[in-house]
């Protein structure tokens, strides 16, 4: 907070496509979506339109003993966008439950999973199962469900105990057999070893189920890619993998998607790149295209089935639930997707997306790369060799990104990783620019 006050903040006054403008009418890229949930763009034409459209109806109305048209329109479309998953029949998420920020979709997800097995004659089943370095919201309960002691460790007196699991860090691998450890060689993506399924950092989550059985009600995990923790992208099969282990110890799954979903990883939601349907699934961020404040928790028909029994009522409410305004601008936002080929467009900005990144290698103090379709950490040590980070005082990450802000980049770290998520309506020459900026600002300040 000192640090903060101590700054003169930048006051944002208007915004135009990837760019925003501030109020002495420096343009900045916004290179991190305006925190990962800008995905159109500032002042889409489509979207705006749509919310003006939605005022001349009406702002806002209780969905507690009523609907709204916008919200079940969107419900339909988000279940519909998401069956695209190649499960078997039957399983797909049928069911949608909102509320107005990732973190609440993952309470909500949380307080389901444990109803549905009360509801089921198993009030055993009261754990879950988590990862180290996961984040999954600042609220009481998701923090008891998150790793990183950074913004987690002065609240543990506050928290219920969870089984936390080690995370699929392949750079900094706590396993010393693991076959994915030519990963963490600079040079060397993810994407280049072979899908293998049988990973010490899975066998850890199966331990963990056998350890506690017949006590966990579910295993949450952030698919691909976890955000806060500095953009750790999981080896391709430890999705998968994950499903499988959960399904053969009948635990629920629960995917964080809020974001990795939209398009983020190179897809519209991330767990399908695995052929995997989760038991739950939450979507927040992206949802409205960054417009207004909306979540949703999806749920299978096999975890919703004992709450349509008479007499069960799953209690959680919020004010601005199924905001009308909010769906509006959701289903403006799928529009776009679809008449912009969003999806079908990704492959080439991913691929200069990549291109960009790799240069970044030539600075000493990068040690690893990490990237899933355009999300990427660029991850910074004092030392390659022993991957020795830079002590907490330095700043490093701090002090590029605000070199970068002079020269028109807004990016923002976590920690000594540097963050890149830009809008996805980025042009090819859109990311030369960014990434033009980046090296100038770790140039700056790296040699």
């Amino acid at each position: 907070m000192a640090d903060w006050l101590a700054d003169d903040p930048t006051v944002i006054v208007a915004g135009e496509g990837p760019y925003l403008i501030d109020s002495a009418g420096q343009r900045y890229l916004d290179g991190v979506s305006s925190l990962w949930c800008n995905l159109h763009g500032h002042r889409h034409p489509t979207i705006d339109a749509a919310v003006r459209e939605q005022l001349d109806k009406i702002a806002h109305c209780t969905f507690l003993g009523l609907t709204n048209e916008p919200a079940v329109l969107l419900a339909e479309q988000l279940i519909r966008r998401v069956a695209q998953s190649s499960t078997p029949a039957g399983q797909a998420l049928s069911r949608v439950f909102y509320s107005d920020s990732g973190a609440t979709a993952c309470e909500i997800a949380a307080k389901i999973a444990f109803h549905y097995w009360q509801l089921r004659g198993q009030p055993e089943r009261t754990k879950f199962v988590s990862f180290s370095l996961g984040y999954h919201g600042d609220t009481i309960g998701m923090v008891s469900l998150g790793g990183i002691d950074l913004f987690h460790a002065i609240y543990r007196p506050l928290l219920f105990p969870t089984l936390h699991a080690p995370p699929a860090y392949c750079y900094r691998c706590e396993f010393a057999d693991c076959p994915m450890q030519a990963v963490s060689q600079p040079g060397v993506a993810p994407d280049s070893i072979q899908p293998r399924v049988e990973l010490p950092c899975l066998r850890a989550v199966e331990q963990l189920l056998d350890e506690n059985k017949g006590q966990v009600a579910g295993v949450f995990v952030e698919p691909l890619v976890q955000g806060a923790a500095g953009v750790i992208v999981s080896p391709p099969g430890y999705l998968a993998g994950l499903r499988e282990i959960t399904r053969k110890h009948d635990v629920l799954l629960i995917a964080d998607e809020v974001a990795v979903g939209f398009g983020r990883t190179g897809t519209m939601f991330a767990c399908p790149q695995e052929n995997v349907t989760p038991d739950l699934m939450c979507l927040a961020k992206g949802i409205t295209g960054g417009y207004l404040p909306m979540a949703a928790t999806l749920v299978s028909e096999q975890v919703f089935e004992p709450f349509a029994q008479p007499c069960v009522t799953f209690f959680h409410g919020h004010t601005y639930t199924a905001n009308p305004l909010a769906a509006a601008a959701g289903l403006a936002s799928l529009r776009v997707f679809d008449e912009e080929r969003v999806i079908e467009n990704l492959p080439p900005k991913i691929e200069r997306f990549r291109q960009r990144l790799d240069r970044l290698r030539r600075f000493d103090n990068v040690g690893d790369i990490r990237q899933r379709g355009l999300f990427a950490g660029v991850e910074l040590v004092a030392d390659r060799a022993s991957k020795r980070g830079f002590v907490h005082e330095d700043r490093t990450g701090r002090e590029i990104c605000d070199a970068a802000r002079k020269l028109g980049l807004f990016i923002r770290p976590l920690g000594d990783v540097l963050v890149f998520i830009p809008p996805l309506c980025i042009t090819l020459d859109q990311i030369d620019t960014m990434f033009d900026a980046a090296e100038s600002a770790m140039q700056e300040v790296l040699t």
